[in-house]
């Protein structure tokens, strides 16, 4: 599956930021952007070799399980000028799951949880991005998992920006956000002797991005 060719392209612009009147007292200061972010503004695609696309949720509630997603295509779109005009997309396999234990994985691919047989994928797609402070971003988009699409809300730092030794331009993000499983039909609810559950219903999404140019900036 070939999704994001470079050909390819995700049109969709983010809605413009409401203004509040220039005198209004609760207008909130505007976020300073480091002018250098603005030779980054361009196409890039997440490196999968270096990134990681995890998860950690707790676990007979006394310890924390963690796991990553190891097969995925993305397209990205930054712009260092106007932040807000950048999106991102991410389709990763259902049936990639890897928390290194091999009777578990095998639980999470079938029906209990992601039933990767019938939904072979689940899809980040971008819907807002706002800038919060220096070096940070908030992204709003759409997590679809087993047909079902919600809102999400991802906390992303960024880490910064090198040319490696083989001349390909690197700039890494962090991004971070908490889900409910059972929004997305996740329901698997096997109960303890004491009461709580044996999975919990929250999911720590994690992602820890290392993201290559694929175009020359516009």
């Amino acid at each position: 599956m070939n999704l994001f060719t470079r050909g390819a392209s995700l049109r969709r612009q983010a809605p413009p930021a409401a203004h509040l009147p220039a005198d209004d007292p609760s207008a909130p200061a505007p976020a300073l952007l480091d002018p250098a972010l603005a030779a980054l503004t361009g196409e890039w695609v997440v490196d999968p070799a270096h990134s990681r696309i995890g998860f950690s949720v707790r676990h007979a509630m006394v310890t924390t399980v963690r796991g990553a997603f190891t097969e995925y295509q993305s397209r990205l779109y930054f712009d260092g000028r106007d932040p807000a005009r950048s999106r991102a997309e991410i389709v990763v396999s259902t049936g990639s799951v890897d928390t290194g234990v091999e009777q578990r994985d095998a639980h999470l691919v079938g029906r209990d949880f992601l039933d990767s047989a019938t939904y072979p994928h689940m899809r980040f797609t971008s819907t807002s991005v706002r800038v919060e402070g220096p070096d940070l971003y908030r992204m709003t988009g759409d997590l679809t998992i087993k047909n079902r699409t919600r809102p999400v809300v991802l906390d992303l730092t960024y880490i910064g920006q090198v040319t490696d030794p083989f001349g390909y331009q690197r700039a890494g993000f962090d991004g971070t956000t908490t889900i409910n499983r059972t929004e997305w039909g996740l329901t698997y609810d096997s109960r303890l002797a004491e009461g709580g559950a044996m999975v919990s219903e929250k999911v720590r999404l994690q992602l820890d991005i290392a993201a290559i140019r694929t175009a020359p900036p516009a």
